[in-house]
């Protein structure tokens, strides 16, 4: 089972896996570095005492180079033992059940709102992590690896990641979407997002980063590989600017953030247009694993004018 709430206002990943082995084997398994290494995504250093500090080592084949450093923060054999890791805190439970134990694992997950945007791939992680753990008890093989992109699309969509928000300004309304890309290199997304590379002020927006819902007009700013900004057009007149940025953090992740900007005499027009970019940026994502789908799905927009249309009207 994987849940994901909000306790104390942060937000937290919960997984119950139910293991045929005693808590006293099962603790070894999730305490001990030479059995961690064996499911853990990082080498694990430490000492088994509340208080010790913890150093993570990534292997080579990682996409982060720095695995950071925690503190063990809980340890009550064979019960919990939880400790931090950068931003975030692990724990896990152990319940005695018949002949076996129930594992009760928690990521709580630092970072705020950016932080919160990484609850999909941190669920499809853990479940692989746990999947090995489970094999590692039983001496059996792991499963072999998700298909990764349909697991986080499937997470993305169930804890609601992909939402878009209208915010209120001064002259009207503007659009809001973060959406986290893993570890992607920002270059990498930029070239995705620009087709090659070379947009500059005055230049026609790229495609990549347009639809046919929103037209689009001018770059404004192009500042590789971060920032995109280029006006959107009514009536063949400037309306507003849509602005594309990418952010590579290196204890989050790589996320893009897109506002649009909306003038109050066309309101009418922000669920069809929060519609859009959320089918835009689930096109995005897949195309950053090289899934480059066509044609535009007019069936998924239409379902999401009529989710935001909602939305907007109880704002």
């Amino acid at each position: 089972m994987t849940e994901f709430r909000t306790i104390a206002g942060k937000p937290v990943l919960r997984f119950e896996r139910r293991l045929r082995h005693r808590p006293e084997k099962v603790w070894l398994a999730i305490t001990d570095p030479a059995e961690l290494a064996h499911w853990f995504p990082a080498r694990v250093e430490t000492q088994a005492r509340i208080g010790a500090p913890i150093r993570f080592v990534f292997p080579d084949e990682a996409p982060v180079d720095d695995g950071g450093t925690g503190e063990v923060l809980e340890f009550d054999p064979p019960k919990v033992f939880a400790f931090s890791w950068n931003l975030d805190v692990l724990r896990f439970e152990l319940v005695p059940d018949g002949d076996g134990c129930l594992l009760v694992f928690t990521q709580t997950i630092g970072g705020g709102d950016v932080g919160r945007l990484s609850a999909g791939r941190n669920a499809i992680g853990w479940n692989v992590c746990l999947d090995g753990l489970t094999a590692r008890l039983d001496g059996t093989e792991a499963p072999p690896q998700p298909d990764w992109l349909a697991e986080v699309e499937r997470y993305t969509e169930e804890f609601g990641l992909g939402e878009g928000s209208v915010h209120d300004t001064a002259e009207g309304y503007q659009l809001r979407f973060a959406r986290d890309l893993v570890w992607k290199p920002a270059e990498e997304i930029w070239r995705l997002l620009t087709e090659d590379g070379t947009a500059q002020p005055g230049d026609p927006a790229p495609l990549p980063a347009t639809n046919g819902y929103v037209p689009a007009g001018r770059v404004v700013t192009a500042s590789a590989p971060h920032v995109l900004e280029y006006e959107w057009l009514h009536g063949g007149a400037p309306a507003g600017r849509v602005r594309f940025e990418v952010v590579a953090d290196q204890e989050l992740g790589t996320r893009i953030e897109l506002t649009h900007t909306v003038p109050a005499a066309l309101a009418h027009l922000r669920a069809e247009a929060l519609a859009a970019w959320h089918t835009h940026l689930e096109l995005f994502f897949a195309a950053t694993f090289g899934d480059i789908r066509c044609p535009w799905p007019e069936d998924r927009t239409a379902e999401l004018t009529k989710h935001y249309a909602e939305q907007v009207t109880r704002g």
